[in-house]
C-alpha cells in the first residue's frame, strides 16, 4: 500500500515549492557533520569558496562563505578528505540543495588524488614524461586531427581558432566521450586510428573542456597515457583550465593550457609567417610608391625644364660656341699664316743677301768655261779659249791670250 501524498494534486508555484524545500532541508539536517572528498574547487572574488563534498556514490555541493573561510587556517585543495560542520540549505534562484560549510577538518588525501599520484610516479619511473621521447611539433601543419567530444565547448573553441587563423587547414575530428567510464577506452582509440590514418596527420590535439577532477579523470586514465605515448603523430594535450593538469599533459609532446590555446599554438608559425609576409608587402607597396613619387618629380622636372620646352636652345648655344671656334681657327691660321711669310722674307733677304747676284752688284763677276764651270784661277785656262764673264747685268764673251 504506497504512502498516503498528502499534497497529491496540489498547484504549486516554482517559489513556493523551493521554499518548501529550503525549508524542510533547514528545518531537519542543521549542525551536521558531513565526510567526503573535495572536488571542483573555486574561490570567486568575492571571497566565498566553492566546492563539492563527493564519495563513490554521490555529490554534494558546498559553499563556505568569507566569514567562516578567514577562520580555516589550513589549506583546502582538490582530492582532499575532509569533514566538514554545516547545514543543509536551498539556493532558491538555481533549486540546488547544498551544504553552508561553517568549519573543515581535514582527514587526509582522497581516493582520486592518491590514485594520480601513484599513476603519475609509475609513469614517470617508466620514462614516459622524459624530454628526449618527447617528439617536436611541425612549424607549419597542413593537416590536423583532434580528439575530443563533437558537443562540447572544446570542439568549438579549436574549430573557431583554426579557421579564423588558417582556414586553409586540414582537420579530422575524432569523436569521443570525454568523461565517464567508456571516456579512457575511446580517447585511446581514437589516438590509435588517427595515427593509422592515410595520408598521416601532421599533429594530434587531444583535451577537452574545464571541469572537476572526476569530469578531467579520463585523461588521468593508463590507457589514454600510452596512447599518447606510442603515437607517431606530435600529440598537445589541452585539458581543461590552465590551472588543471591530468597524467595526458605529463606524456603529451607539448601541453597547452586550454584547448583554444592548443590551436594557437599550432598556427602560430604559419600566423607569423602570414604576418612577415604582410610587412613585406606593405613595405614593397611603400617602396614603390616612394619610388613612383620620386621618378614622377624627376619627370615633372624634367618635363618643365627650359630644354623641353625650348629646345632649340641647346643648337642655339652651340650653333654659338661652332662659329666662335670658326672664327678663334680664322685668327689662329691667319696668325701662323704670317708668321710663316714673315720668316720666308727673312730667310729670302738673307739668301739673296749671300747669293752671287748680291757680289755681282757690288763689282765683281764670276768667270766660266764654255761647259759652265767657274774658273777660279790661272792654270784652269789656256791661250785663245773662250770663256764668259759674267756681270751684274749680262755676260761677256772673250778670249784668253
Amino acid at each position: 500500500m504506497e504512502p498516503e501524498a498528502p499534497f497529491r494534486g496540489q498547484v504549486f508555484t516554482v517559489t513556493a515549492i523551493t521554499l518548501a524545500v529550503k525549508q524542510t532541508l533547514e528545518g531537519v539536517f542543521r549542525d551536521i557533520f558531513v565526510e567526503g572528498e573535495i572536488s571542483n574547487l573555486r574561490e570567486a572574488a568575492s571571497g566565498h569558496v566553492y566546492f563539492d563534498l563527493k564519495d563513490r556514490e554521490a555529490l554534494l555541493s558546498a559553499v563556505m562563505f568569507k566569514w567562516d573561510a578567514r577562520k580555516f587556517t589550513g589549506e583546502l585543495q582538490e582530492g582532499l578528505q575532509v569533514r566538514v560542520w554545516g547545514s543543509l540549505s536551498c539556493y532558491a534562484k538555481q533549486g540546488r540543495y547544498q551544504i553552508v560549510v561553517k568549519t573543515v577538518e581535514a582527514l587526509a588525501k582522497g581516493n582520486l588524488y592518491l590514485e594520480f599520484e601513484k599513476l603519475k610516479k609509475k609513469l614517470e619511473a617508466e620514462g614516459l614524461f622524459a624530454p628526449e621521447h618527447k617528439k617536436p611539433i611541425p612549424a607549419y601543419p597542413q593537416r590536423i586531427g583532434v580528439v575530443t567530444s563533437p558537443t562540447g565547448a572544446a570542439v568549438r573553441d579549436i574549430l573557431s581558432v583554426l579557421k579564423r587563423r588558417s582556414p586553409h587547414l586540414e582537420i579530422l575530428i575524432a569523436p569521443v566521450l570525454v568523461q565517464g567510464d567508456e571516456a579512457a577506452p575511446q580517447i585511446a582509440q581514437a589516438i590509435a586510428d588517427l595515427n593509422r590514418f592515410k595520408p598521416a596527420l601532421d599533429v594530434l590535439l587531444v583535451g577537452r573542456g574545464g571541469g572537476s577532477i572526476e569530469d578531467l579523470w579520463a585523461f588521468n586514465e593508463e590507457a589514454v597515457a600510452r596512447a599518447i605515448f606510442k603515437s607517431k603523430i606530435p600529440v598537445i594535450s589541452c585539458v581543461g583550465h590552465e590551472v588543471d593538469f591530468t597524467i595526458a599533459d605529463f606524456v603529451a609532446d607539448l601541453r597547452a593550457p586550454t584547448p583554444s590555446a592548443a590551436a594557437e599554438l599550432v598556427v602560430k608559425n604559419s600566423q607569423n609567417t602570414q604576418d612577415y609576409i604582410k610587412q613585406l608587402q606593405k613595405r614593397l607597396l611603400q617602396s614603390v610608391s616612394l619610388f613612383y613619387e620620386r621618378a614622377k618629380r624627376r619627370y615633372d622636372l624634367c618635363a618643365n625644364s627650359r630644354v623641353f620646352v625650348h629646345p632649340e636652345t641647346i643648337t642655339q648655344s652651340k650653333e654659338q660656341d661652332l662659329d666662335e671656334l670658326n672664327a678663334r681657327l680664322e685668327n689662329a691660321w691667319k696668325e701662323k699664316l704670317n708668321n710663316f711669310s714673315h720668316r720666308f722674307k727673312l730667310a729670302q733677304g738673307q739668301l739673296a743677301a749671300l747669293g752671287p747676284q748680291a757680289v755681282l752688284k757690288r763689282g765683281y763677276s764670276i768667270t766660266r768655261k764654255q761647259d759652265g764651270s767657274v774658273i777660279s784661277r790661272v792654270h784652269q785656262t789656256a791661250p785663245g779659249e773662250t770663256v764668259y764673264i759674267q756681270v751684274k747685268d749680262g755676260m761677256i764673251h772673250t778670249t784668253v791670250k
